[in-house]
């Protein structure tokens, strides 16, 4: 149990200097050593009520993934703001899918897969 499978999101630190034309600094934030398996039960969870509730507007269901991504998978670390501010926009959603189902089974992204195998 020692090899505990881990998850990144990258966070542009300095957004309002690259919409003024300045270089961008990404921010890596790893998610804990250990999730509980509760997270994984929630992100499931998360993913039926996504899928099944007819009546949650879109953006009700981007605050779910955000505040979810933020509090549950990342334990803190940083804010939904942080992620609606700091998030680079055409892949946000994809990126807030893709931690839900890193902790709901086990998937982690290509691009945490391709640094760790580089950096690892």
């Amino acid at each position: 149990m020692a090899n505990l499978k881990r998850n990144l999101i990258e966070l542009v630190k300095n957004p309002e200097e690259v919409m003024k034309g300045g270089e961008v600094e990404i921010e890596k934030h790893w998610t804990p050593a250990f999730i509980p398996f509760r997270v994984c039960r929630d992100a499931i969870q998360l993913f039926d009520d996504l899928e099944t509730d007819t009546e949650m507007t879109e953006t009700d269901k981007f605050d779910k993934l955000a505040d979810f991504v933020a509090n549950e998978i990342y334990a803190g670390k940083f804010t939904k703001d942080d992620i609606y501010e700091r998030l680079h926009a055409p892949d946000g959603k994809n990126v807030l899918y893709e931690q839900v189902l890193f902790v709901a089974h086990g998937q982690q992204s290509n691009d945490t897969k391709n640094y760790l195998a580089k950096n690892g």
